[in-house]
């Protein structure tokens, strides 16, 4: 079953998905560059920007409208507990904050969503998503990866660039991965891990997060001519949020159509990734859309926000424009637990009405579902 629905047609659901809408001014211009190499231009974006990567502390806020709906969540309704992780297999530290629901909770009630952040980000950031989570029912796990990590922006300006390359290897990109099944061990071998569901974990991600979730939901890369492969068997879905491609690495479709668990697709008409003789925009993210599971009968979602910005998903207010800022937060942790809450029975019914009462918002919204 395929629903479709954009700007200026009517909302509809029908045996075929409708053709695409004609996309915004800004086009990917491709340059080769190795597996992770697009997030180090996700990284000079914000850096040319200005956009030091500060995490201001906004607390974040069931299908209302954003209207109806403030940013910020009763602090009743959640806890907080950060951990400082050491992986001495690999001699790293691993950071991770964990947003819980507040209150007596049943040994394996609660689901779980692991969240990677874009590059230069840290355990402290995307909490718009965490607090509003843990508000209703799930644990929130937020990964800080101490190669890509907020630590890039600090030290010589000049030196810079030679951080986000490091930053932007191979190496890191995979242990980033590593990082999330770290975790994951690490937190359900806890007392507190007895709370979570197993058969309920999601990994989630923006930008360089939203790469590192595709991995570890099962995308194929290939090295030194070998498939490898990270899926990590225990996470039943992905939540992937202005997710750049895999360049240099071939057709998207071979490595993406592996994937075979459900996943959102979350971006903008204005999520551009851009320095100059480079431009990463919408196509980019529809062409990951259409390459997910495109071999398999699986649930994905797609929203695309109109305007907004690659960084209007972060924590950082006024990206995307001061009055845009709150209410696509608000959308898209609304379009999110929507998501997580059809992921039991494979039933996303409920976001069809999702797209009505965010219509000021949404340029296109895709529902595809067996």
């Amino acid at each position: 079953m395929a629903l479709t629905w954009h700007l200026g047609t009517r909302y509809r659901m029908d045996s075929n998905p409708m053709k695409p809408i004609p996309l915004p001014k800004a086009t990917a211009h491709r340059h080769k560059v190795w597996l992770p190499g697009a997030l180090l231009v996700c990284a000079a974006v914000l850096s040319l920007a200005g956009a030091r990567a500060q995490e201001a502390q906004q607390p974040g806020a069931t299908l209302a409208s954003p209207a109806a709906e403030a940013l910020e969540v009763d602090a009743s309704l959640f806890t907080v507990q950060s951990f400082d992780w050491f992986d001495s297999q690999r001699q790293r530290p691993v950071p991770a904050k964990l947003y819980l629901p507040a209150g007596k909770t049943a040994v394996g009630s609660v689901p779980l969503v692991v969240f990677s952040h874009g590059i230069g980000g840290s355990r402290d950031g995307y909490s718009y998503l965490g607090r509003y989570f843990a508000a209703h029912g799930y644990g929130s796990l937020h990964v800080q990866h101490v190669g890509s990590d907020r630590q890039i922006w600090s030290g010589n300006p000049f030196a810079l660039p030679a951080r986000l390359s490091d930053a932007a290897q191979a190496s890191e990109a995979l242990n980033r991965v590593q990082d999330l099944r770290f975790s994951l061990d690490t937190m359900l071998a806890a007392p507190a891990g007895a709370l979570f569901d197993a058969r309920r974990i999601v990994a989630a991600g923006h930008s360089y997060g939203a790469n590192t979730t595709m991995l570890i939901a099962g995308a194929q890369v290939e090295q030194q001519g070998q498939k490898v492969s990270l899926r990590d068997p225990r996470i039943s879905a992905a939540i992937l949020i202005s997710a750049p491609p895999f360049y240099g690495m071939g057709d998207p479709n071979k490595i993406l159509s592996s994937i075979d668990v459900p996943t959102l697709h979350i971006t903008a008409t204005e999520d551009v990734i851009q320095i100059p003789g480079y431009v990463s925009g919408l196509q980019d993210r529809m062409d990951i859309f259409n390459a997910t599971s495109s071999e398999r009968a699986v649930p994905k979602v797609l929203a695309v926000f109109k305007d907004g910005s690659h960084s209007i998903f972060t924590d950082r207010a006024g990206t995307g424009g001061l009055t845009l800022n709150p209410k696509v937060k608000i959308a898209t942790r609304q379009l999110a637990l929507a998501f997580l809450n059809g992921i039991p029975a494979s039933n996303y019914r409920a976001m069809d009405a999702w797209p009505l009462s965010n219509a000021s918002l949404v340029a296109r919204f895709e529902k595809l579902a067996p």
